[in-house]
């Protein structure tokens, strides 16, 4: 399977879907560790890709993304940003409402 056609089916198989460096148990950099730590505070189930792990995927995704940085959140086949944007969110707890809403939809 080309790279593009993983991306694609991992962001559409996913609702909540993290990009990032290590795992959200075993993060392997700063931004990977807030972001993940502010995904798990939401209490939704969500998946991840390590691209430490999927070279492919690490190089594809950010011209794909039009976006250059790790970690990316995608909600519902969209890019919400990386650590900033996540971490902005959910200190005014947008990011809380948005991934409990798009979580509830998994469960009908």
């Amino acid at each position: 399977m080309e790279t593009l056609e993983k991306i694609k089916k991992q962001i559409a198989e996913n609702p909540i879907l993290i990009y990032m460096k290590g795992s959200p148990k075993l993060p392997a950099c700063g931004f990977s560790a807030r972001a993940a730590e502010a995904l798990i505070n939401c209490q939704v189930p969500f998946g991840y890709v390590d691209i430490l792990q999927h070279a492919d995927v690490r190089a594809e995704l950010p011209k794909f993304a039009n976006w250059p940085t790790f970690p990316q959140l995608w909600v519902e086949g969209e890019l919400i940003g990386g650590c900033d944007i996540m971490l902005e969110m959910y200190q005014s707890g947008e990011l809380q409402s948005l991934l409990q809403q798009v979580a509830a939809k998994q469960q009908d």
